[in-house]
């Protein structure tokens, strides 16, 4: 046989068996690729079902038992008393505190991170985008906890920001601002103004990112040409920007919405003795020992982003994630 037939000679269609245990493991996947998709998603799939969507089930049912006020112990009868407990005046108090901290700290985040991230979006570039990104990951590199006691010190009564108004001589307008009842206190502290400022700060990245990735899909063109049609900056921004990046500034409002929603770290450090959700629920499961009125409480929260998520999709904020 010569060497051009030997070269001409086509190739078997169907390899034979690799041979021994890993061999026939990885023609059995090679035939059956949908087994070893299946075996790949099993574990992350049995962990989400069991450990997360379980947990969720069983706090769900704990949900629907009571307490017994006299003896303390758990009724294992399935009832609606204890959600019948939120619409209580102290906890639904707690409630609507949570809900309306959240939605404030979300409006604060979108109004301070749309100009920041336009910016980046527009005129940032190379290294400057760089550095853009470097300072708004920066802070999350650092400890939760240390950034919250680092604010708690800056906005205590002896901390610095009480010293810069007083070289300012602008004290008087923090003695007035303190005074007020609701958001003032002894000091910024232990106050709900010190509570949202902290909420915003730490949130505060998770909406600076997602607004500036809705900024960069925007066409320059568009801004130009309403720009050329003779729209004022004003104009130009809630006809054409703002439309066009509000899906980014859902999506950012879904962590920040979320995060101080479920939140009871940074209410426990700073701020008031008055009770968020987060708080409740730590309460209630510990020092109370009520078990059922905290997975309700805790129901609270997953219902509310339940329907956030679905308006938020349907305003397509996951494109902008």
């Amino acid at each position: 046989m010569t060497i051009a037939a030997v070269q001409s000679k086509p190739a078997p269609a169907i390899l034979p068996g690799s041979g021994g245990m890993r061999g026939a493991f990885s023609d059995l996947f090679w035939r059956r690729p949908q087994l070893l998709l299946l075996l790949m998603l099993l574990p992350p799939v049995l962990w989400l079902g069991i450990v997360y969507i379980g947990s969720l089930f069983a706090l769900l049912l704990q949900s629907f038992f009571s307490i017994d006020e006299f003896s303390g112990l758990i009724n294992r009868e399935f009832t609606l008393k204890t959600y019948g407990d939120l619409f209580q005046a102290a906890n639904l108090d707690i409630i609507l505190r949570t809900v309306t901290m959240a939605a404030l700290v979300t409006l604060a985040a979108a109004v301070v991170a749309f100009p920041i991230a336009y910016y980046a979006a527009r005129y940032a570039r190379g290294r400057w985008k760089a550095l853009f990104y470097l300072g708004v990951m920066l802070p999350l590199w650092s400890s939760y906890l240390v950034k919250i006691y680092a604010w708690k010190l800056i906005l205590a009564k002896e901390g610095i920001l009480t010293w810069l108004l007083a070289k300012l001589n602008l004290l008087w307008l923090l003695d007035g601002w303190l005074s007020l009842p609701i958001v003032g206190g002894n000091s910024l502290s232990v106050s709900f103004t010190g509570t949202f400022i902290v909420f915003v700060y730490v949130w505060l990245p998770f909406m600076i990112l997602p607004v500036q990735a809705a900024l960069e899909r925007v066409p320059g063109n568009l801004v130009e040409a309403s720009s050329d049609l003779g729209a004022s900056p004003g104009q130009t921004f809630r006809n054409v920007l703002f439309p066009l990046a509000l899906p980014g500034i859902v999506a950012g409002s879904i962590f920040t919405f979320s995060l101080t929603l479920g939140d009871y770290i940074i209410p426990q450090i700073i701020g008031t003795s008055r009770l968020f959700i987060g708080q409740a629920v730590y309460s209630q499961q510990g020092t109370a020992g009520n078990i059922p009125l905290a997975a309700a409480f805790t129901v609270v929260p997953i219902v509310i982003m339940g329907f956030y998520l679905w308006g938020a999709k349907r305003m397509g904020a996951f494109d902008a994630l």
